[in-house]
């Protein structure tokens, strides 16, 4: 493998947990418009990007590959407990 192959590669791993969590960030904000004013979108798409790429990660290194079903249920279930913490709990501030 060359090393733009090796790039693609990289950048298909992690383009998935991007998209999550940037979606995921914009439908929250969207959602709960009041709720949510006082943070901004930044502040919740990052953790959530960094925490879903983090779970892809712990997938890929547990089960010898990624794209397995069970990654991604725990990666939307991180990804929703990220944008619980930094939207509605204690990390709001």
């Amino acid at each position: 493998m060359g090393p733009l192959d090796a790039l693609w590669h990289l950048g298909n791993l992690f383009a998935v947990p991007l998209g999550l969590g940037l979606l995921s960030a914009a439908l929250a904000k969207l959602l709960w418009r009041r709720e949510l004013a006082a943070v901004t979108w930044r502040r919740l798409a990052t953790p959530a990007c960094a925490v879903c790429a983090l779970v892809v990660l712990a997938g890929l290194v547990a089960f010898g590959r990624d794209g397995k079903m069970a990654t991604y249920a725990a990666m939307v279930a991180a990804c929703a407990l990220t944008l619980w913490w930094r939207g509605f709990g204690p990390g709001r501030r």
